[in-house]
């Protein structure tokens, strides 16, 4: 599929209606420090969304302006040129390319593991024939014929069925030793973390905001999606950039400021 980057600016109210059903409910449940919300993906088909920014807001601002059900934060991006570092897809469009982030191409290193970067995972909601489903796999993974993407995030890393560190240029090892990691990969910190379970009624999203009470490392996080008995995993942007944001009863800040990280993009879940 030809990618291309549409400069747009992000009006929530054009691309969601300002007010959801009001009797949509999503079960929110928080244990030492973890929320683990589970969404089934036949009763959210065309119900989740992911959108691009053109300026950095937070996420209680994408939440407010949006009219959202839940919102939490997505992909990777630069805070200090304001672009991104993950792909994002909206209504069948590349709206957020990181190719088009020269940060990324005037660094040498970053430059030599390009190919590495833009091919880190992402979570897709796919159709075909008129069915949704829902994927997590690299970038550059081909859909199946007759099949389109309608919105994607990419993040980082793969966490299941297998850890991609090195592959997707998050860890790079030397003599067996680490010495390079990226986005604290290694380190416990707050983790926005999507996931997919095939259960005998379909696809279930599971996804896991560790906050800073319970912060964990990758690994970590591994054997809990283990645990969860989770089919595939990813993360998204970690660390200060872990958000949640639920109706106006729950709200996820992962920094001393109690207005949150200014972000890029977001995934808006809730009832057209």
């Amino acid at each position: 599929m030809k990618r291309f980057l549409i400069s747009i600016a992000l009006i929530f109210a054009a691309l969601i209606p300002a007010v959801w059903a009001m009797g949509e409910q999503i079960d929110v449940k928080c244990e030492n420090g973890i929320y683990h919300i589970v969404l089934d993906g036949k009763k959210f088909e065309n119900k989740i969304k992911f959108v691009s920014s053109d300026q950095l807001i937070t996420n209680r601002d994408a939440h407010q302006q949006s009219g959202a059900l839940m919102t939490i934060n997505a992909g990777f991006f630069d805070p200090n040129n304001q672009k991104t570092i993950s792909y994002i897809v909206m209504d069948g469009q590349t709206v957020a390319d990181p190719l088009f982030n020269e940060s990324l191409m005037s660094n040498s290193t970053l430059r030599q593991n390009i190919d590495k970067i833009i091919n880190r995972t992402e979570f897709r909601v796919v159709e075909c024939d008129s069915k949704i489903h829902y994927e997590i796999v690299p970038h550059k993974t081909p859909v199946d014929f007759a099949c389109s993407i309608l919105t994607s995030a990419q993040g980082g890393p793969q966490i299941l069925p297998e850890l991609r560190l090195e592959e997707e240029f998050f860890v790079v090892k030397k003599d067996g030793k680490v010495v390079r990691e990226s986005a604290s990969v290694l380190s416990r910190c707050a983790r926005t973390i999507i996931g997919l379970k095939k259960t005998d009624k379909g696809d279930e999203i599971h996804i896991l905001i560790i906050t800073n009470d319970n912060p964990k490392t990758i690994y970590e996080v591994k054997d809990l999606c283990e645990k969860l008995g989770l089919d595939r995993a990813m993360a998204f942007d970690g660390g200060s950039s872990t958000s949640l944001n639920y109706k106006k009863s729950v709200e996820v800040v992962s920094t001393h400021d109690k207005g949150g990280r200014m972000l890029k993009s977001f995934m808006l879940i809730g009832s057209n």
